[in-house]
């Protein structure tokens, strides 16, 4: 199951989902006319036709949809008026006209030095670069072309199977004609985002042609076309993950490869009815040669009822919550900022607080040489292949004899670091009854990293030999981190920061696997100290000096960013990642091409030297940033062109700030 979801944790990815999913389900409406009306290789004219009506628009700054639209319109209305006026067959005036409106195209994009259309994309598409107003526009296209579907569905069965009575019934076939071509082509201009102008046929005809081998009916056959169209985008995205092949591409091959599967099925079907006679009479042959009754098998359980899990004091919830510890460094006043309600709890004072680290659940204020732990009151948990989510009333639940710079936590373990190397293991579930007591594992001295794994908690010790230590003692690990300087633990493995790169450690309840990943040859000398990620996620950005950094653990690969003036990074793992400049505008770059994609004003006077910096806390949906001179909370939606969303608005100063519940 986490094969088969991982992809999905990237909202990129979640919204090319769903963008191959209304283009299947728009492409299945409209394909089944197009097979049944023998239209394929005109379908195949149009979407090559489309690229004149594409570059001119760019050319004049028009919509790229409506000049491809209009261009595919008039590659269906040149074929019908060669067809009429030639002695040529149709098939051949459509094969020229493709070529024609193919070469003309390109032509026109090759003369044009402004032209600022990615031919490779509009060609096979980029499914993964799908916006919001790409959503829109297939959405609508859905809607308008289900609606026409529904009003024209008389007259386009008439037209398609016998035009001379549709005439003699009067359904006009002189128009449906014509509207079934426009819908073809809203189908291929709306989808051609996501699969590109060559390989959107493959959406149009595959999944109808899957259908047709076992539905009857026409409604029956555009119901189960969406519905193998919507699986084809699944799969095909899920492959496109794993094997980095180019989404679209992957998509259309999937929605063929799965035609020829029906189609050798659809052959054997034939077959199954006889061979499911003969283990019908097998078995009855069998139950009848012995006398003693078959054993019953146990009742199936019913979903979910050992799923549940119960935290006493605390109420579970549809949903997560958001929720923000906020700490005014200088009195130490610390309250708990509810983003979904925009309500304050103040908790307490606690005097001066250095720094603050949080779990997903509990805040670490570094309060002198202990510190001060905070139950934010909302946390997710991990039940392997799903999550429930609880909260509860935000309180001060204790202290440790460690000034913490780092926490992770685990279902049952949790373990607190300082910059100094001193390391901690608490008992979480304690955690939750409000009493800090140790977990009882013992580390040895020279440890100076850990992280939880389960029950289990893996260590670095200062010399960079790794153990993995539990209940019956410590465990050699193959591997090693000279100089440890930072950790962090994803939702399958735990990572820590080298002096040579990084180490990532996976693995299930017996042995578990270190990688090493070193820092590239050419990257510069100074390295993070520190890296911020998505809860959960295995992608991690941090700085050093004029350098922003992003380790994708899973890919174990580095990439160095040169930005002279950062003050926080950030990423959520989807190719972008968040950076705060001094200037006090936030930018998006993105991370393969290493350059700077949007920025947005957020601090009008900048970023101060002095004092705690700002931190950019990211999750699923939304990025924080604190500006503690104006005591607002910016709430960032990265994934729209980091557009702030709101601003909130705070009583403590938010000089500290961690994020929980997510």
């Amino acid at each position: 199951m986490q094969l088969l979801t991982e992809p999905f944790e990237a909202d990129v990815v979640v919204r090319a989902l769903v963008a191959g999913v209304i283009a299947a389900c728009l492409c299945a409406v409209v394909g089944c006319w197009v097979l049944l009306r023998h239209s394929v290789f005109l379908g195949d004219a149009m979407t090559h036709g489309m690229l004149p009506g594409v570059a001119v628009a760019a050319l004049l700054g028009g919509s790229l949809m409506a000049g491809g639209l209009l261009a595919a319109l008039a590659m269906s209305l040149g074929v019908a008026a060669i067809g009429r006026s030639s002695k040529l067959a149709s098939d051949a005036s459509i094969g020229l006209l493709l070529v024609g409106t193919l070469a003309l195209g390109v032509i026109i994009v090759s003369r044009s030095q402004s032209f600022a259309v990615d031919l490779t994309g509009f060609l096979f598409g980029d499914v993964f670069a799908v916006g919001t107003v790409d959503l829109v526009v297939l959405a609508v296209a859905l809607a308008s072309t289900f609606i026409a579907v529904v009003i024209g569905h008389r007259a386009f069965v008439a037209v398609t199977f016998d035009p001379r009575k549709a005439a003699t019934l009067g359904l006009r076939p002189q128009l449906a004609i014509p509207a079934l071509t426009v819908l073809m082509a809203v189908a291929m201009v709306a989808s051609f985002h996501v699969v590109g102008t060559l390989l959107v046929l493959g959406l149009l005809v595959a999944p109808p042609a899957t259908a047709l081998a076992w539905a009857r009916s026409i409604p029956a056959v555009m119901v189960l076309a969406a519905l193998i169209g919507s699986a084809a985008v699944y799969v095909g995205l899920t492959i496109s993950w794993y094997a980095e092949t180019a989404g679209g591409a992957t998509i259309a091959g999937v929605a063929v490869l799965m035609f020829f599967a029906s189609t050798l099925l659809s052959q054997l079907r034939s077959h199954w009815r006889r061979a499911s006679v003969a283990v019908a009479g097998a078995c009855l042959v069998a139950g009848c040669s012995g006398s003693s009754p078959a054993p019953q098998e146990p009742p199936e359980t019913p979903a979910g009822e050992h799923d549940e899990v119960v935290v006493e004091g605390a109420r579970e919830l549809d949903g997560p919550l958001t929720k923000l510890v906020i700490v005014d460094p200088a009195s130490g006043d610390t309250a708990v900022y509810d983003a979904v309600d925009e309500t304050e709890s103040m908790i307490g004072s606690y005097g001066a607080v250095a720094a603050i680290a949080g779990d997903g659940r509990y805040a670490y204020l570094q309060t002198g040489r202990g510190a001060t732990i905070v139950d934010a009151g909302a946390w997710t948990f991990d039940h392997g292949d799903h999550y429930h989510y609880f909260a509860a009333d935000p309180v001060m639940v204790g202290s440790v004899d460690i000034p913490v710079s780092s926490a992770a936590a685990s279902n049952s373990l949790a373990t607190v670091a300082s910059d100094a190397g001193d390391v901690a293991v608490l008992d979480y579930e304690k955690l939750g009854e409000h009493a800090v007591e140790p977990a009882g594992l013992s580390l040895g001295r020279e440890v100076t990293a850990a992280l939880p794994f389960g029950n289990r908690v893996v260590t670095v010790s200062s010399t960079g030999r790794m153990h993995v230590v539990d209940d019956d003692g410590a465990t050699d690990l193959a591997g090693e981190c000279p100089n440890p300087s930072w950790s962090r633990a994803s939702r399958r493995a735990v990572v820590f920061g080298c002096e040579t790169g990084a180490v990532r450690v996976t693995g299930g309840d017996e042995d578990l696997t270190v990688t090493a990943m070193p820092f590239p040859p050419d990257a510069p000398t100074q390295h993070p100290q520190q890296m911020d990620h998505r809860d959960r996620a295995d992608v991690f950005a941090g700085l050093s000096a004029g350098t922003v950094w992003v380790l994708d653990s899973r890919q174990r690969r580095w990439t160095a960013i040169d930005v002279p003036d950062a003050v926080a990074a950030n990423t959520a793992g989807d190719g972008a990642v968040l950076v705060l400049h001094r200037d006090g505008s936030l930018g998006s770059f993105d991370v393969n091409e290493r350059t700077e994609t949007a920025r947005v004003s957020l601090f009008h006077d900048g970023v101060p030297d002095q004092g705690p910096q700002p931190v950019i806390d990211i999750d699923s949906d939304r990025a924080y940033v604190n500006n503690a001179a104006a005591r607002e909370i910016y709430e960032i939606d990265y994934a729209d062109g980091i557009r702030i969303a709101r601003t909130l608005r705070t009583e403590v100063v938010p000089g500290l700030m961690v994020e929980a519940g997510r």
